[in-house]
């Protein structure tokens, strides 16, 4: 069973900053697609961000573009998002996602064959 180990969720005042991370076994992490997912109560799970780690290709959800970073650190097998200028709207269990298909991912679709167990995000106004 593949673990992603997530951390770095908090609750935290608009404007306010979060990093999140996930750790990947190697053979997960490696020339694939990660990727950041969150969910809101009673609305669907959504991209916010994906890397794929062998060329670093980013992708960015129009809703956090300019205010969030997803990057990478090869030598850890570890997956980050920085979230900087936080907004209510960004309260959200975040989840880690592994082998993610990055194009589909680009045209909305949530689609990923490994997840962690999310890690809460919550902005107060």
């Amino acid at each position: 069973q593949v673990q992603l180990m997530e951390s770095g969720g908090d609750s935290v005042q608009a404007g306010g900053s979060l990093r999140l991370s996930c750790t990947a076994p190697a053979n997960v992490f490696i020339n694939n697609c990660m990727g950041w997912f969150r969910q809101a109560p009673g609305k669907e799970r959504e991209a916010v961000a994906a890397l794929y780690t062998g060329d670093s290709r980013t992708y960015y959800a129009d809703s956090v573009k300019g205010r969030v970073t997803i990057s990478q650190d090869k030598a850890k097998n570890t997956l980050y998002l920085q979230m900087n200028g936080l907004k209510p709207e960004d309260s959200a269990l975040y989840y880690c996602a592994a082998h993610c298909v990055f194009e589909a991912v680009v045209q909305g679709a949530v689609l990923a064959s490994y997840w962690g167990q999310g890690t809460q995000v919550t902005v107060s106004s």
